[in-house]
């Protein structure tokens, strides 16, 4: 497969540490859990209501839901020990993930109407889809460790050119492309020298670090819509005990709006928003997480 690299240089990057002096938005949140189980995360969300995620904590299932039927639908890479659906667009529809061989190899997936194609950077040993837009391109990212330690390295595969592009982050030593709209924004998250985490975004080739104020080195972007809004977590504490929060950053307002499931104040995490708004995500603490639906009032 062929492979394009792009520097996304300092010279671009600019530093938002904004507090949000707009009026916040209020949701209705719905709690959609896979039946029988207590973990289910919800990940993706396009704008007819139907949801990618995965369930089962210590064996992890793939499905998509739909908001109008209530219905699921498993979808797991055929003779998968394991498999999660994260990228979902809307027409044509599909989705993305990854998946792990029953021989422990991680691998990034593409789904178009039941038919799975593996997404692998070359020569790499573990690779995850974690986005897909409607122009045949997906997000997301390969491990130099294929237990996926890391270093990683952030990507987008277009289907059209069978071509990666591959982004260089500044003051990166690890970093993930986790979604990717229809205008080929993009955004994902990275870890600096010091270990911090920060969110980042790319808009018409222009480099944005994200860091929500709330935040202490620990924003990360997972997911973005068509209409200038992105999804994410933050922590409001350092450490293995520090809170959760889901985040929704407007692009035209540089405003961060902090969303918290009310059933999980401090264990939510937003993935996916759609163009009308509706958030997808989850909220727990392992083994157990609830998947929740947020609709703007």
């Amino acid at each position: 497969m062929k492979t394009k690299h792009f520097a996304l240089t300092l010279s671009l990057a600019v530093l938002l540490c904004m507090t949000s002096a707009f009026a916040q938005t209020t949701y209705s949140f719905e709690t959609v859990n896979y039946p029988g189980d207590t973990f289910t995360q919800l990940l993706g969300i396009n704008n007819s209501g139907d949801i990618a995620g995965y369930h089962n904590f210590l064996s992890n299932s793939g499905f998509t839901y739909s908001l109008k039927t209530k219905k699921f639908t498993t979808e797991n890479y055929p003779a998968s020990a394991m498999t999660q659906v994260i990228g979902i667009n809307n027409e044509p529809f599909k989705t993305a993930g990854f998946y792990v061989t029953k021989g422990n190899k991680t691998e990034g997936f593409e789904d178009f109407e039941g038919t799975f194609v593996t997404v692998n950077y070359p020569k790499t040993p573990f690779n995850q889809l974690l986005s897909q837009n409607d122009f045949r391109q997906a997000a997301g990212y390969y491990s130099t460790k294929g237990d996926g330690s890391g270093p990683d390295h952030a990507y987008v595969f277009d289907e059209t050119g069978n071509v990666f592009e591959l982004f260089d982050i500044p003051n990166s030593v690890s970093a993930q492309a986790t979604g990717i709209n229809n205008s080929s924004d993009v955004c994902g998250f990275t870890i600096d020298g010091s270990g911090n985490m920060h969110g980042w975004l790319k808009v018409q080739g222009v480099f944005t670090i994200l860091d929500d104020p709330n935040g202490i080195g620990t924003t990360a972007a997972l997911g973005l819509n068509n209409k200038g809004q992105v999804v994410g977590s933050y922590s409001d504490t350092t450490g293995p005990a520090g809170n959760s929060h889901g985040f929704v950053y407007t692009i035209s307002t540089k405003s961060f709006e902090t969303v918290d499931d009310p059933s999980g104040v401090g264990v939510t995490v937003v993935n996916g928003i759609n163009d009308n708004g509706v958030l997808v995500g989850f909220y727990g603490t392992n083994p157990t997480n609830n998947g929740f639906v947020a609709n703007p009032e």
